[in-house]
């Protein structure tokens, strides 16, 4: 968060973006997007302590049809046939995929599908809140670092993982604070990746290249690492999943070839926007 709010701010200052500065009508242009962030986030992590990879990785698709239905409810889209039919091919693999490993827990069930929920719900409303008349895909990022990570640093501290961290005796360790800055930096590239496919895509679209992005880490994980088990029903239900993407991709980029691509007015520099208005 931290890196999120000194990148953006100091790119605005050097003119390179533009977002509105702050007054008190930010808040509630921004709402509910900083609580679902937040529980996104604490969610995320409560379910994986509580389910084996392959049951976490099935239920999580239930973020997919979620913000579908979010969208359509929300945004007001409406989406083919063919593209709810490969939406739901995607889920239906994951659950062949997953098949022989279908252990019940019922708070590590509770915990995914609020995560699912917080999930959609947070990129149809980061969609919704990126109109560059408003807040703007930066506007977006910055102000949510910026509301939420004070309430985080309180919640940390409250948990003992803030105490733990800065006991942590790698601190004097160079390597280690260049890994740890990079991995910031990082994080910062994920979500502006994130929102940037939101803007030019949809919400639903962002799912589904999450979807793909986890098959595709299955597949290599079968040549790489070692520690795969083949089974028919794994491998079969991977390749349902990964055909549902592919075809997913190949509807969506069909129908937005023949539509007009946003212009990213946030990345024009204010001059040029006053010298287009005269």
């Amino acid at each position: 968060m931290a890196a999120t709010i000194m990148i953006l701010y100091v790119s605005k200052l050097n003119k390179i973006i533009h977002f509105p500065d702050f007054d008190k009508k930010i808040p509630v242009k921004l709402f509910p997007l900083p609580l679902l962030y937040v529980g996104n986030h604490i969610t995320g992590l409560s379910s994986t302590s509580k389910l084996s990879l392959p049951m976490f990785t099935v239920l999580r698709k239930f973020t997919i049809p979620l913000t579908l239905l979010l969208e359509t409810v929300i945004l007001g889209k409406q989406y083919s046939l063919s593209i709810t039919v490969s939406v739901f091919s995607i889920i239906l693999g994951a659950f062949i995929a997953a098949g022989s490993d279908l252990a019940f827990n019922l708070e590590g069930y509770i915990f995914v599908f609020l995560n699912d929920i917080f999930t959609a719900a947070n990129g149809v409303y980061t969609k919704q809140k990126m109109d560059p008349k408003e807040l703007g895909k930066y506007g977006v990022l910055f102000y949510n670092a910026c509301f939420m990570i004070i309430p985080t640093l309180v919640i940390s501290v409250s948990t003992g993982d803030f105490q733990q961290a800065t006991e942590f005796n790698q601190w004097k360790n160079v390597l280690f604070i260049i890994q740890f800055l990079l991995s910031c930096f990082l994080g910062f590239l994920l979500m502006y990746s994130t929102v940037l496919c939101s803007y030019y895509n949809s919400a639903l679209t962002t799912a589904v290249v999450g979807a793909i992005k986890n098959v595709s880490v299955a597949y290599i994980g079968m040549l790489v690492g070692g520690d795969y088990i083949f089974s028919v029903l794994n491998f079969v239900g991977l390749n349902i999943c990964m055909a549902g993407g592919l075809r997913y991709s190949f509807l969506t980029l069909r129908s937005q070839s023949k539509l007009k691509q946003p212009v990213d007015e946030e990345s024009i520099p204010l001059d040029l926007k006053r010298r287009g208005v005269r």
